[in-house]
């Protein structure tokens, strides 16, 4: 073995199969060069996009919420809510100023009336003086609202809405009981 030129400087012998295919990209015709490298471009373009309007979403749906008027909140166990929807999200509703639907049902109806026209009493109820004594927000599940919507400031529910903050300025007084 001969250790002598050992800091000499040999030109590399390249393998020829990585040479053949080498030559075969320069050898090739320049159309077909530009195309790929258009191609590539244009695949890393479309990929960067779809990934930044997964990541941003689409048209968010709280821009929907009309912060003049109140909104209704459909749950999927047939409950509705209405107040402010404060923000809203894929996690959660935010909904301020809640209320409620109470509906009172007479058990034995009079023998004046018709028992298939029993009457229902149906009020609109402020949260916040039930027995836990919530506050006047509700932070609803996402996964638990079928839909929501705008109300109209001259349907009946935003006017007994607007009743009822004309006849209580100071807000709501819960009665403690024992």
């Amino acid at each position: 073995m001969e250790f002598t030129n050992r800091g000499a400087s040999q030109p590399a012998v390249a393998h020829p199969s990585t040479n053949n295919k080498q030559n075969r990209w320069k050898d090739g015709p320049k159309w077909l060069r530009i195309t790929w490298v258009i191609l590539l471009f244009s695949v890393t373009i479309v990929v960067a996009a779809l990934t930044i309007t997964l990541y941003l979403g689409g048209p968010k749906e709280y821009k929907q919420v009309n912060p003049d008027q109140q909104q209704a909140v459909f749950l999927t166990n047939g409950q509705v809510y209405f107040g402010k929807i404060k923000s809203i999200n894929s996690r959660y509703v935010d909904l301020r100023g809640v209320y409620y639907l109470n509906v009172n049902q007479q058990v034995q109806p009079n023998q004046e009336t018709d028992k298939d026209k029993a009457q229902n009493n149906i009020s609109l109820v402020k949260l916040g003086c039930e027995l836990h004594g919530p506050s006047d927000q509700m932070l609803i599940n996402r996964d638990q609202v079928t839909f929501w919507e705008n109300l109209k400031d001259d349907g009946q529910v935003a006017k007994a809405v607007t009743e009822w903050v004309k006849q209580n300025p100071n807000g709501q007084k819960c009665q403690t009981s024992s």
